[in-house]
């Protein structure tokens, strides 16, 4: 079986991280790709750079020039998700859906704790369009940039954890789900110190796409996903001599 595991954003850095942690939770005979979008943001923290990531992921996606057996995308929050189920005869799992789905078997309320304020809005609408709103005590925000999780790790770990704390003490959280990929493998730290369940999205995500290949169930193609519509397009999907960097 083999999983590509999409990155949102441009850093190579964090795609490594992203699928060490995929690889982490694996089953043994699956392979993990992680794979680096050709263009776009360093960090996603906005609409504008969610919607770029989104054409981005697809991109690096059919782009991919061998088989594989299902999709992560590794973005929390993040646009894109249907596109990819419309262009794809495969599993696609978003980690938000993965994380928030995955909760809410552990516990009666769970809470997100992500990164910049301004990622709370995008994270909210995606789980009321996922219907998985109604079991989410609130959606917290860290105070770290995406890519001050890499730079200043320790500083990270601790306002995570603050906010987890405050979840579960004020907002009544029985579950923390951590809102981005780049969290990734910070989950037992974080475990330990607020003790409750902590949720990995990257985890999730993996564990949910090979049961959905062991059980050969893909996306329903006969309305909402339904494969594209032969159209002219202009201009995509890119024509490079490079293949997207994978990891």
């Amino acid at each position: 079986m083999r999983i590509l595991v999409a990155n949102v954003n441009t850093t190579q850095s964090m795609t490594d991280s992203i699928a060490a942690q995929a690889r982490s939770i694996a089953a043994a005979g699956t392979e993990i790709v992680g794979i680096t979008p050709r263009f776009g943001a360093d960090s996603c923290e906005g609409n504008f750079e969610s919607y770029l990531a989104a054409i981005a992921v697809m991109d690096a996606v059919v782009n991919y020039p061998e088989p594989f057996d299902a999709v992560i995308q590794a973005g929390y929050g993040e646009h894109g998700r249907e596109g990819l189920q419309e262009l794809l005869d495969v599993p696609v799992v978003d980690i938000t859906e993965a994380a928030a789905s995955t909760a809410m078997f552990l516990g009666h309320k769970y809470s997100v704790v992500t990164t910049l304020d301004r990622a709370v809005p995008l994270i909210e609408d995606r789980l009321k369009l996922a219907g998985l709103d109604a079991r989410c005590a609130s959606v917290r925000a860290s105070g770290m940039a995406v890519l001050e999780l890499e730079e200043e790790p320790e500083r990270a770990v601790e306002a995570i954890i603050s906010q987890a704390l405050l979840a579960v003490r004020e907002d009544k959280a029985e579950v923390i789900v951590l809102g981005c990929g780049g969290m990734a493998g910070l989950d037992e730290q974080i475990r330990q110190r607020a003790g409750v369940p902590v949720v990995d999205g990257v985890a999730s995500a993996v564990t949910i796409a090979e049961s959905l290949v062991r059980m050969q169930l893909s996306t329903s193609k006969v309305r909402t996903y339904a494969t594209p519509r032969p159209k002219t397009v202009i201009g995509w999907p890119l024509v490079a001599n490079d293949v997207p960097a994978t990891a």
